[in-house]
């Protein structure tokens, strides 16, 4: 089976919970609760659809090595270091920061999210550059 799309599908997975991410924080900052849950909870869901695709890609095909050369290894691996530690520890954040807000203990998940939303963004961003980086340079 061909699975050289889901590289792909994975940077737009990436790209389009960070674009989520910045539409829910506008949604809270405006006060409207509501569609920052819905919009949240779309986040939380493209997330967890791109790491069942990155799972299962990189379970049927393995790593894939960096071929680009010069400035651009250690700046790509600059990246993948930091995308990588803060990909594993986003998962619980966001799970907490998820638990809080639907269990209706906002004070706390307020402060948890002034963390969360910025690590959450990063790794997105990230994620999409990785791609962009393994397979376009």
């Amino acid at each position: 089976m061909d699975l050289s799309f889901l590289p792909t599908v994975n940077a737009f997975l990436n790209g389009l919970t960070g674009a989520l991410l910045l539409v829910g924080y506008f949604f809270i900052r405006k006060g409207n609760r509501s569609i920052h849950k819905r919009v949240m909870l779309t986040a939380f869901s493209t997330s967890i659809l791109f790491l069942i695709s990155y799972l299962y890609y990189h379970a049927h095909v393995g790593s894939i090595p960096f071929k680009g050369t010069g400035v651009a290894r250690p700046v790509y691996f600059t990246i993948l270091v930091s995308h990588s530690i803060l990909a594993a520890v986003i998962v619980p954040m966001a799970i907490v920061t998820l638990s809080r807000a639907l269990s209706s203990r906002f004070d706390k998940h307020k402060k948890l999210a002034r963390w969360t939303l910025p690590i959450w963004l990063y790794v997105s961003v990230t994620g999409v550059t990785v791609y962009v980086m393994l397979y376009h340079l």
